[in-house]
């Protein structure tokens, strides 16, 4: 049976221009009023912690309803069809973060390296070993829509990456920002970034799931009280990304080739990720609804996650943190080729199979 083309909403289809006017915006914004934005930047969660408050409320906004529609339930029907997340969580956490380390030490170590210093080598390296450390978390919701992906397995693909982000994101970037440059990572700033960008949101998503189906009904919660949040989520978003550039403003703007030397590893970083997961999916044949969510996961980052961290590592104005907003500058037209080109191939996957873990109203 043919599928009905997908129906776009106005942020989906000009999603790229959306995100594109929020980073000329931040740019303006940090130009226009250096005072003001400096002032949003001091803001910290206790002194020292560099965890800027701003950022961390919208990443909360972002995140936590889509924390809300985890039901961890529906982990248990994953035991039916496992193949699809052992392939997300082989190329998360055994391939990208190793083999963006190595990228970006070939890049910038040797390639790049009579244009940049041992010094920003060793920043932009780090940078990019914190931005591949990260699964994406929020925007693989749209990405999964985009592909018409099965939302309850993309639920758990996502939610069971963030527990284990909660034990491995702050080990292995230490191993391998300390291994692949000469800086050194202080355990305890990655502890503040994973309970302020991660624990938080998680713990309050879950919280409120759980009060709010007792106190009314899981029928209630999905079909009213959800979709009342997804222009919240949107302005978070966007949001978020104007507050990224704008503190990063001067950052941008005074390297402009250094941003398009970073850009290059990261590119065929997320190109590489996404086709060996999707190559994996298709060899083990995992049904498109799967296979689309995961190959996407695989190649997104959790970049406000990366620049949050990168920033309270190395400061607003470093090499590190210029990396990890570079990602954010090429992740959505990127990720968006990415869903054209698993859209275009559907007909390489099985038939899908009934959806692991939806809900069905009567």
């Amino acid at each position: 049976m043919a599928i009905a083309p997908k129906r776009l909403n106005v942020f989906e289809k000009y999603l790229t221009l959306w995100v594109a006017l929020c980073m000329m915006a931040g740019l303006a914004l940090g130009k226009l009023f250096p005072g003001f934005v400096d002032q949003l930047r001091d803001l910290e969660f206790g002194k020292g912690s560099q965890v800027n408050v701003p950022i961390a409320i919208l990443i909360w906004l972002m995140i936590i309803p889509m924390m809300m529609k985890v039901d961890f339930g529906a982990v248990r029907n994953v035991g039916q069809r496992p193949c699809g997340l052992l392939i997300t969580l082989f190329v998360n956490w055994l391939v990208k973060p190793f083999s963006m380390a190595l990228i970006a030490w070939v890049f910038f170590r040797h390639i790049f390296s009579a244009w940049i210093s041992t010094a920003q080598a060793d920043q932009y390296i780090a940078g990019c070993i914190i931005l591949a450390a990260a699964p994406c978390t929020a925007m693989v919701f749209v990405w999964s829509h985009l592909t018409d992906g099965d939302p309850a397995y993309t639920l758990v693909q996502v939610s069971v990456n963030d527990l284990i982000m909660l034990f491995l994101f702050a080990p292995i970037v230490r191993y391998l920002v300390s291994g692949a440059s000469s800086l050194q990572v202080p355990f305890v700033v990655l502890l503040y970034s994973v309970i302020a960008f991660i624990v938080i949101p998680l713990t309050a998503g879950i919280a409120l799931r759980i009060w709010l189906t007792r106190a009314y009904s899981k029928q209630w919660f999905n079909e009213v009280f959800l979709p009342k949040f997804s222009p919240v989520t949107i302005v978070a978003l966007l949001a978020t990304l104007v507050l990224i550039f704008g503190f990063q403003s001067d950052n941008i703007r005074g390297r402009y080739f250094d941003v398009v030397l970073i850009a290059i590893p990261i590119l065929i970083q997320v190109y590489f990720n996404s086709s060996l997961s999707y190559g994996l999916m298709r060899w083990f044949k995992v049904q498109h609804s799967i296979a689309a969510p995961g190959a996407l996961i695989g190649a997104s980052n959790f970049f406000e996650l990366a620049v949050a961290t990168a920033i309270a590592l190395f400061g607003p104005g470093s090499g590190a943190a210029l990396a990890t907003v570079v990602g954010v500058l090429v992740e959505v037209p990127v990720m968006l080729s990415v869903c054209n080109a698993c859209n275009r191939t559907r007909h390489w996957f099985p038939t899908a199979n009934p959806i692991v873990g939806r809900e069905t109203t009567p």
